[in-house]
């Protein structure tokens, strides 16, 4: 629902899709060792991710010597009031809460589109 969310507000993307934390942080680890490899522009974080929280992504993503400025949506089911507080905390630019209906999850396409457009064009 993702792909289609973003194919439908006309963003063609290259998407990497980590299985879980652990994978995320090893994908960090990897490109922080790799000056070529290039950073994510935006990373879509989910809360509950098997092995690492959400959180826990957040903060290594942050502490990253080459990509701690990608900009990163929090895609959850959560609507606690703590959860949007901590992440937008630890540097998230955006929150958005999974709906149930379809139509209203490929709002997120729209928000990433907004989102995308306030990165500064690299130099």
């Amino acid at each position: 629902m993702i792909r289609q969310a973003l194919q439908a507000s006309g963003i063609d993307a290259h998407l990497r899709i980590a299985t879980d934390g652990e994978d995320t942080i090893k994908y960090f680890d990897q490109v922080d060792a790799d000056p070529s490899a290039p950073c994510p522009d935006l990373i879509l974080l989910d809360l509950n991710m098997p092995r690492y929280k959400g959180s826990d992504i957040l903060r290594k993503l942050r502490a990253s010597a080459r990509c701690a400025n990608a900009l990163v949506l929090v895609v959850t089911s959560s609507d606690l009031v703590r959860d949007r507080e901590e992440m937008t905390a630890l540097g998230a630019n955006g929150y958005f809460r999974k709906p149930s209906k379809f139509g209203a999850f490929m709002q997120l396409g729209v928000i990433v589109r907004d989102l995308l457009a306030t990165k500064p064009d690299d130099p």
